[in-house]
């Protein structure tokens, strides 16, 4: 692409083939290169800095400034453009930088100056501002071209110049006054004036008259007593000098006795110093000698204290260590026991435990072995009564013995009790009849009993576990006979 900028401005080009920066009005644009525009005109900054004099009075120095890079010099262009590479002319970067350099210089040296020198050379004041500013722009390619700089202004609350103008204000209105009074002063006197010296002129002239005779018999009295008052004067001035010739001569005389006596205190004074500083030295060298002695008896002492010392601080930490060690050894082989015995009861709990499983692994395979066999059993019961549970439980109660074991508790119950009993027969045979009937007739009464006892029997195990007796052996009626 080929590329050519405006009259005021300039193409900033880089990339492949350039080593930095290349500044062109037109160019052609090659592959791996880009390019930006800058305009070199001048832009201007109007500022207000606040500022302190070295009174520490603080004011305002508002200011307008035209600034633009320097374009007749490469270097400061290329200084310029890397400045705006990434900001415009007017971006608050390029404001920000010119007003901090314009506000730091203004404020150090309003700072070495007073109010007063601030007010009055306000000419120099803006000529070394401009000079100093210039200065610090150069690093970056600008250029003051014009700066304008307006009244110095006050900081609210410190009126300097507001009070300054009315001072002078006041002053010239009250030279005015003055003025005027004293205008009306010299009318008023010239008048009084003229009447007097007509009145005078004409006094004037009769005394002048008197006054050339008396003065014609005066003057020869006058120029007598003038000369011998010149001589008096003479005479007089002759003794004044030889008077001050004779003080001057004593103000000298007694410098030059003082100043003798001084040389004469101070040549006494530095042999007396110089004799101290040689018995100083004599007394340092005596003093390093003793030391250098007592060091020498007392090292000697010191060293054989000390390898003595060392000697038996190290027999005392070899026998510490060597007990220390043993008893490490002695508890490191009760810990190791410790550990072994352990380990045994460990292993024998062990076998215990694994012997208690397997006992109880054994016995749950017995019991589940006996569960099963059961199961079977009842299975097969079951189906030879034909499916018939009531018959089942009812086998099961008498062949387990449930009917004997019910009737020997409650046997064991009554005989706790001690009860008195009272039995009944169906009552027509007695002790004859018994002996009449025979053996026969006693068996049967037996069986009878027997079968008398089973109602109560059924009755009880009914009410204690409220099973009934199976049909074959009869049931129970509600009736109590």
């Amino acid at each position: 692409m080929y590329r050519v900028a405006s009259p005021s401005e300039y193409l900033v080009i880089t990339g492949a083939g350039i080593p930095d920066v290349k500044l062109a009005k037109k160019a052609w644009i090659l592959p791996g290169q880009s390019y930006t525009k800058f305009d070199v005109s001048p832009v201007n900054y109007t500022f207000e800095v606040q500022a302190m004099s070295a009174e520490k009075l603080p004011f305002v120095l508002p200011a307008v400034f035209t600034i633009g890079p320097r374009a007749d010099d490469e270097r400061s262009l290329l200084r310029y453009a890397k400045l705006i590479s990434r900001h415009d002319k007017l971006s608050n970067h390029v404001k920000e930088l010119v007003q901090g350099i314009i506000e730091g210089e203004t404020r150090v040296l309003a700072a070495s100056m007073t109010m007063e020198d601030v007010f009055r050379g306000t000419k120099e004041f803006k000529q070394e501002v401009f000079d100093k500013v210039q200065l610090e722009l150069n690093q970056f390619g600008l250029l003051i071209y014009n700066a304008n700089v307006k009244q110095l202004v006050d900081v609210p609350g410190h009126e300097y110049f507001s009070y300054l103008g009315q001072k002078t204000q006041m002053e010239a209105a009250n030279q005015a006054k003055i003025d005027v009074a004293e205008a009306k002063m010299k009318g008023e006197i010239g008048a009084k004036l003229r009447e007097g010296q007509t009145l005078q002129n004409a006094a004037k002239i009769d005394a002048e008259t008197k006054v050339i005779a008396t003065q014609r018999q005066g003057q020869g009295k006058k120029e007598e007593i003038k000369v011998k008052a010149e001589v008096k004067v003479f005479e007089n001035q002759r003794e004044a000098e030889v008077a001050e010739a004779n003080a001057e001569l004593a103000k000298k005389k007694a410098w030059w006795t003082k100043e003798a006596q001084v040389a004469e205190v101070e040549a006494a004074k530095a042999v007396a110093m110089r004799e101290a500083e040689l018995q100083k030295e004599v007394e340092r060298m005596n003093v390093m000698t003793r030391t250098e002695k007592l060091k020498a008896e007392f090292l000697s002492k010191a060293s054989v204290e000390y390898e003595t010392k060392v000697q038996e601080a190290n027999w005392e930490l070899y026998k510490k260590q060597k007990a220390a060690e043993a008893i490490l050894f002695e508890k490191e082989k009760e810990a190791e026991a410790q550990k072994a015995m352990a380990d045994a009861a460990f292993y024998a709990r062990q076998q215990v435990a694994d012997g208690e499983l397997y006992a109880k692994k054994k016995e749950a395979e017995s019991l589940a072995a006996l569960a099963q066999a059961q199961g079977l059993y009842l299975r097969t019961l079951l189906e030879s009564l034909g499916g018939n549970y009531s018959a089942l439980r009812d086998f099961l109660m008498i062949n387990g013995g449930m009917f004997q074991e019910i009737a020997k508790i409650n046997a064991e119950a009554v005989r706790g009790l001690q009860p008195k009993l009272s039995i009944w027969t169906n009552g027509n045979g007695g002790e004859g009849a018994e002996g009449a009937a025979g053996v026969g007739n006693v068996a049967m009464k037996e069986v009878a009993g027997v079968y008398k006892m089973l109602p109560p029997l059924f009755k009880t195990v009914q009410e204690q576990t409220g099973m009934l007796p199976p049909a074959w052996m009869g049931t129970l009626s509600d009736s109590p006979n």
